[in-house]
């Protein structure tokens, strides 16, 4: 492996990804357990994009958010794991100015995403389980059509600036970045600019849509479990409940990996700084890998779908 210190500090053209600075001689070990879940990953949301699409049943909007999901995980796989992989396996870590600020605006628009459409999927169960009767009339397809023009329109629209903001800093010698991947922070500081208000727009802005996006999550949910404790049948609570369990856990994998990560880099100089490094590319991983098996283990539909494929392969 290169150490950073074998690096120059030419004129910048291009920036130098260094992953785990203290532990590189490790790094072909940890490639093994990243690429077994990234394949996961891959293979698990294709199987259920393809299981959706396949199988008339689930042409519900309920599924279509959920193919939204996988979409969202698989771009967002492909857009960091192949290059980390690179960087362990044949020490690949260059990576041009125009393809660290993409790789950039992808991961912040694309997580901000994820986190709006678990929103979606929580008002879907609300009035799937509060409005019954009212559900085919108030979540149709053409609902699931505006939900998805505003998941996209939302996000990229308000993290668009941050790699804007990012890539008109003037970078006058140092190109090492200690991560494994574009972040604003980690690219930002290498800058001989003032980087104040790049920081301030990127912790304002996912700050205020992922906590809106949260504070609306935890009120449907609210509005679920009154509803569910008014039910007197027999055995209805906890069928209500079962279906809104398979998206609970998703939002809990999600939150849980994005809780750990902010809090670590709030405490960044009490702990090893690879730390971070490495939540932050599980955070691409373990939820992208688990959604589909969460979904296909506890879905009778989904699980009905993919034994279907699965006979006529």
């Amino acid at each position: 492996m290169t150490s950073p210190s074998n690096y120059t500090t030419a004129p910048v053209s291009e920036f130098l990804l260094i992953c785990f600075p203290n532990y590189q001689s490790w790094q072909h070990w940890l490639s093994l357990p990243l690429s077994l879940l990234f394949l996961l990953a891959m293979g698990a949301n294709i199987t259920l994009l393809i299981t959706i699409r396949l199988e008339a049943s689930l042409h519900e909007p309920m599924y279509y958010l959920l193919s939204l999901l996988s979409l969202l995980d698989i771009v967002l796989c492909l857009t960091v794991i192949p290059k980390v992989l690179a960087i362990f396996w044949f020490d690949l870590r260059s990576i041009s100015f125009s393809a660290c600020f993409l790789q950039m605006f992808i991961m912040n628009c694309f997580l901000a995403m994820e986190s709006c459409t678990f929103m979606v999927m929580a008002y879907d169960r609300y009035v799937a389980i509060c409005h019954p009767l009212r559900y085919p009339s108030i979540i149709t397809d053409q609902f699931v059509a505006r939900a998805n023009m505003f998941i996209v329109a939302r996000n990229a629209m308000f993290f668009l600036p941050v790699p804007i903001l990012s890539s008109q800093l003037r970078y006058c010698a140092e190109n090492i970045i200690r991560n494994c991947i574009c972040t604003n922070l980690s690219v930002s500081k290498l800058s001989c600019d003032d980087i104040t208000f790049n920081q301030l727009y990127q912790l304002v802005t996912a700050w205020t849509l992922l906590g809106s996006d949260l504070i609306l999550i935890v009120l449907s949910y609210s509005f679920i479990l009154k509803a569910v404790l008014r039910i007197k049948a027999e055995g209805a609570a906890a069928k209500a409940l079962s279906t809104c369990g398979s998206h609970f856990i998703l939002i809990l994998f999600f939150s849980t990996v994005l809780l750990v990560l902010v809090i670590t880099n709030l405490a960044r100089k009490r702990i090893p700084p690879d730390v971070p490094i490495l939540l932050n590319i599980l955070h691409h991983l373990i939820p992208p890998a688990l959604n589909p098996i969460v979904y296909g283990v506890r879905t009778k539909e989904i699980k009905q779908g993919i034994l279907k494929l699965l006979r006529r392969l």
